[in-house]
This record gives structure tokens, C-alpha cells and sequence, in this order.
């Protein structure tokens, strides 16, 4: 009898929020997972639940210099990697009338930079891999501009515009590209907003979701099914009817901003 050895994933944003979740679901099969965030305590609580399962690759992921370490640690213990789900990421708001562009610099870093690094440090890992696959969290709002969302929305539509050209370029040497746009969902991050959050999932839903679908390795893993609808639609409607949608959307309160 052959031995198959257990997949082996790269998890970034794995100590809360989806990718906490994501790395339970992932977990549960057996499989050996990567996981990085810049909390560490949590990582390690997660490892001693999984023995033997879980590499503690900790670290400020928007420092290049630290993810070429992190990808040669996994190098160094693995050799390889199968499959690479780049989740991490913040959300900043911006308040128009005291636009601050270091909001945008800040979260652009988080969301696509450090996505890019990851990138970098992850492709020579996958290339040895097992059937690779490499997923991005990008979002939703990438089909309709929101109000306040201009730093959030550029740094993931960046990323979805990042992953869909890799997607061309990589499918010569069988790497596989997927996006994920989720909707509204239930996490640490999103607990912050003021606005109404419609049709959003609980955490473990959406993370049970994205792992069920990543099997079949799809273009795309965008939800929850009904927003999807409503928000397609929305995104084709002339510019004044966004602008409408968008203003019963705005707060008079301040802008909220990520503490890292």
C-alpha cells in the first residue's frame, strides 16, 4: 500500500477571523499547516492542539525581510508547499474631509503588498508542491464602490487584479489560482463597523464554505450566494444610482482605524 503524504498548506492571517477558522477546517483533515500572524501566543495554543501538525511561522508580513525568513523556515522544515492561502489583511476608513493618505499607504501594505512578498517567498515552495494551488482573500467590495472604502477597496481590488494575472502566467508550470470574494462575515474586524452589515455569515460558515470549494479548485470563491446576486447587478447600475446606494451607507461618526 502506497503512503500519500499529508497536504501541506501556507495559512497568513491565522489567529482570528477566517483564517482562525480556516485553519481548524484545514486541520481536521490531517493536513500540515503553515501558519502565520503577528500573534504568535495564538499560533502556539493552536499547535498544541494539533501535534505534530502545525509550523508556528509568526511575523509582520508587510516586512519583506521577514516573510524571506518565514519562506525559508518552511523551506528548511518542508522543502515544499502544496497549497498557499493568503488571508491576511485590515480594513482603515477614510473620513473625505480629513483624508489621510497614510490610511491608504497602511492598508494597501497589509493587503497587497505583504500579499506580494508572500508571493515571492511562496512560489519556489509551491513549484516542488503537490498539485499547487495558490488562493488570495480579496472581497466583494471590489464590484461596487463604498463609501469610506477607498483604501480598503483599491488594496483588494489590487490584490484581485495581482492573482488573476498570475493566474495566466502561472498555468504553464500547473499552479493554480483562485480568488475568494466573501461577502460580510462575522469576525473581529468587521465587530468594528457602524453600518449595516447585510445577509453576513458567522465565521465558521463562511470558513466551512471556502474550504468545501477550494477542493474543486474554482476561479472564484465569492458569497454568501444572495448578496452576490444583489451586489452583481448593482455594480452595473449608472454611476448616480451607486452614488445613492453609497450615501445611505455614510456615518457621521469618525473613521475607524486598524491598530496593528
Amino acid at each position: 500500500m502506497s503512503f500519500t503524504p499529508p497536504r501541506r498548506y501556507w495559512l497568513t492571517g491565522a489567529s482570528s477571523g477566517i483564517g482562525a477558522s480556516l485553519a481548524e477546517e484545514i486541520l481536521k483533515t490531517g493536513a500540515h499547516v503553515a501558519v502565520s500572524s503577528r500573534s504568535a501566543a495564538v499560533l502556539k495554543v493552536l499547535s498544541l492542539r494539533y501535534p505534530g501538525q502545525v509550523l508556528v511561522v509568526p511575523g509582520d508580513l508587510t516586512n519583506s525581510q521577514t516573510v524571506r525568513e518565514i519562506g525559508a523556515k518552511i523551506a528548511e522544515d518542508w522543502g515544499s508547499l502544496d497549497t498557499v492561502i493568503l488571508n491576511a489583511g485590515t480594513c482603515e476608513y477614510v473620513d473625505v474631509q480629513q483624508f489621510d493618505s497614510s490610511i491608504v499607504e497602511h492598508v494597501v501594505r497589509t493587503n497587497l503588498l505583504a500579499s506580494a512578498y508572500c508571493i515571492e517567498a511562496a512560489l519556489p515552495l509551491l513549484r516542488k508542491g503537490t498539485a499547487p494551488h495558490l488562493v488570495g482573500v480579496a472581497s466583494s467590495v471590489t464590484y461596487l464602490p463604498l463609501p469610506r472604502a477607498e483604501a480598503y477597496g483599491a488594496s483588494k481590488a489590487g490584490l484581485r487584479y495581482l492573482f488573476e494575472s498570475l493566474r495566466i502566467d502561472l498555468a504553464p508550470e500547473g499552479i493554480e489560482v483562485t480568488v475568494v470574494s466573501p461577502g460580510f462575515v462575522e469576525t473581529p474586524l468587521t465587530a468594528k463597523n457602524d453600518f449595516p452589515m447585510p445577509l453576513s455569515w458567522p465565521v465558521d460558515k463562511a470558513a466551512q464554505h471556502i474550504f468545501a470549494k477550494l477542493k474543486n479548485r474554482p476561479l472564484e470563491i465569492a458569497f454568501p450566494g444572495l448578496f452576490m446576486a444583489a451586489l452583481w447587478p448593482l455594480s452595473k447600475m449608472p454611476n448616480g444610482v451607486k452614488l445613492a446606494i453609497g450615501k445611505r451607507m455614510v456615518r457621521s461618526s469618525p473613521p475607524i482605524k486598524d491598530v496593528p
